[in-house]
């Protein structure tokens, strides 16, 4: 039996970072607050919390005074630092640098060219997007599936960004629907700012799907990059579950195969996938037994 625990998969470079952060100030403070799970993974938010970081929202940042409060990785609009400094708060900011960057060519790009429109392919509500949206004074017109596109003014400038962990596919089919809907086609500028880091994982996992018998997708059922790329697998390998935890694995997933791989999301930390390999050898084990 071979069982492969997959080595491109697992936590990105700006939750990594996010995650020494609140470890760093946890070995200094007995606590440390954090806006938002600071990963869409709950066995790994309780890690933390068992540590002393304490996840707030943001009604409970209101309240606060005085204290430290730690910005996780998908970053957070003006407004955010602007409360924390009136109420004296220390920001910790682990805002992934990809997303920072993006934010700040949002924003150049909203204060310099006041007559365009600013579209973000993104999710609605999450995280990052109202991060980006910020920038704009809550002006930028989020666009999420091609059935959105009439929320555009196709004879005004269009300048169109991406949130860091979209479809790579999905936003060149959107770009080219946009184009075909301009009045002047001289008036839309794309900018596909996806991070290579989470895009080039699909291309991977597809491979990796298709060349197991079983495949077991490691994640919290809050990660939207979880479903993304355990429908990549899927789609690649029928026989893919999506699992959150050891105890979600059964025998009868892996009746019959021969070969396992187990992979995760962007917010699945190393060590949960090798707990779920665990899992697998201990039933098979008793399996034959």
């Amino acid at each position: 039996m071979n069982i492969e625990v997959d080595k491109e998969s697992g936590f990105c470079p700006g939750v990594v970072s996010a995650i020494r952060k609140a470890e760093g100030e946890l070995q200094t403070r007995s606590s440390l607050y954090c806006l938002g799970d600071i990963v869409h993974n709950s066995v790994e938010v309780k890690r933390l919390e068992d540590q002393g970081l304490v996840t707030i929202s943001r009604d409970d940042l209101c309240t606060l005074r005085d204290t430290k409060v730690l910005l996780r990785a998908h970053g957070e609009p003006p407004s955010t630092y602007q409360l924390a400094a009136s109420q004296g708060i220390e920001i910790v900011d682990a805002t992934c640098p990809v997303v920072l960057k993006l934010q700040k060519k949002i924003r150049n790009m909203y204060e310099t060219e006041p007559e365009a429109q600013i579209v973000i392919f993104g999710k609605h509500g999450h995280a990052e997007v109202v991060g980006l949206v910020g920038q704009t004074h809550n002006m930028a017109i989020v666009v999420e599936h091609e059935n959105e596109l009439d929320k555009i003014d196709y004879s005004r400038p269009v300048r169109l960004f991406s949130q860091t962990t979209m479809s790579v596919d999905q936003f060149k089919r959107l770009s080219e629907e946009i184009a075909s809907k301009m009045h002047c086609p001289a008036d839309l500028q794309t900018y596909d700012t996806i991070c290579r880091q989470v895009a080039n994982r699909i291309p991977h996992l597809r491979e990796f799907a298709s060349r197991h018998d079983v495949v077991l997708f490691v994640s919290g059922r809050k990660s939207s990059n979880g479903k993304a790329l355990y429908g990549v697998c899927k789609e690649a390998n029928d026989r893919s579950y999506f699992v959150s935890q050891p105890q979600d694995v059964t025998a009868d997933m892996l009746s019959g195969a021969e070969s396992i791989g187990v992979c995760g999301a962007t917010s699945t930390p190393r060590w949960q996938m090798e707990q779920v390999a665990e899992e697998v050898g201990s039933l098979l084990s008793s399996c034959h037994q």
